[in-house]
């Protein structure tokens, strides 16, 4: 586990360096800096030239380079499953579809089909899930059996905001690399997405919003689901960045009691796990959380 100090991503040049790779990783954290260091790794993985990996200059890495890539569709209609990094046939990447609020289950078995065939290149072969942390259970279990028997000189590497999400039997197969809080921070910094930092606006407020007040806002996430989901998504994410600045703010205050913002933290996490694995309404997984933020917030 890295401090919030330390480079997040450490732990993966090393493994490179060392050889000793396992089989599974589970990056998490916010904003973008978790999938880029997954898809560093993979493409490291499979690379032929000299240290630092990517070396950037063998046939390895110009295959796995990043290029405009095909919209994944998680029914497999309007485009594929699953898509390769780049163009190399032993690097596979598995997302939400464009218009999907989760990975689908469809996604998973298809990638483990892949993964039974023998690597095209006959050397190392990884395959990234981003999005991990917007599987359901029935695709956690599915990417379960896969981890217990993980197909020989494969890497699974899982990228997800958050772990809360995932069943603890899939975390536990996995080696934890965590961006803590100063990427969690991008969710409330100047170059936040303008949809974020209005949101932690609304947060800051919400100490002294009435119980109305904090219904309406939750109401707003009425419509149609695959909107509203996304909107609770950010709610979420943006409310776990602003419990850690706060938590961080007050303890440099000389502030020890923490009780409300744990409290809340439990909430949110939860929150994220009914979205997610209960297919909960967003309206109301949003009422639960805004709740417990405004008690965090009433101090």
């Amino acid at each position: 586990m890295t401090g919030p100090d330390a480079d997040p991503a450490a732990p993966l040049r090393r493994s490179l360096e060392s050889g000793r790779v396992h089989s599974a990783y589970l990056i998490s954290g916010a904003g973008e800096a978790p999938l880029h260091a997954a898809l560093a790794f993979v493409r490291g993985l499979v690379c032929s030239g000299e240290a630092p990996r990517p070396c950037e200059r063998c046939l390895a890495c110009r295959r796995s380079a990043p290029r405009e890539e095909p919209a994944l569709d998680g029914t497999g209609k309007k485009g594929p499953l699953y898509r390769h990094v780049g163009d190399h046939p032993d690097l596979l990447f598995v997302a939400r579809g464009e218009d999907d609020t989760r990975v689908r289950i469809g996604q998973i078995r298809a990638l483990q089909a892949a993964l039974r065939l023998r690597p095209s290149e006959g050397g190392a072969r990884a395959a990234v899930i981003a999005d991990a942390d917007w599987l359901n259970q029935e695709a956690q279990n599915a990417l379960l059996r896969l981890l217990e028997e993980p197909p020989p000189r494969t890497t699974l590497v899982l990228v997800a905001a958050s772990a809360a999400g995932l069943l603890a039997t899939l975390r536990s197969r996995c080696q934890r690399v965590t961006f803590r809080a100063a990427e969690a921070g991008r969710w409330l910094g100047p170059d936040a997405p303008e949809a974020a930092r209005e949101v932690a606006a609304r947060l800051e407020g919400l100490g002294a919003a009435s119980l109305p007040e904090i219904l309406d806002q939750a109401e707003a996430l009425r419509g149609a689901r695959g909107e509203a989901a996304a909107a609770a998504e950010l709610l979420l994410e943006t409310a776990t960045a602003w419990l850690h600045r706060r938590v961080e703010e007050a303890a440099r205050g000389g502030r020890r009691d923490f009780a409300r913002e744990l409290a809340a933290f439990a909430a949110v996490r939860d929150a994220r796990r009914a979205l997610v694995q209960r297919n909960a309404n967003p309206q109301m997984v949003a009422e639960r959380a805004l709740l417990a933020l405004h008690e965090a917030a009433g101090r």
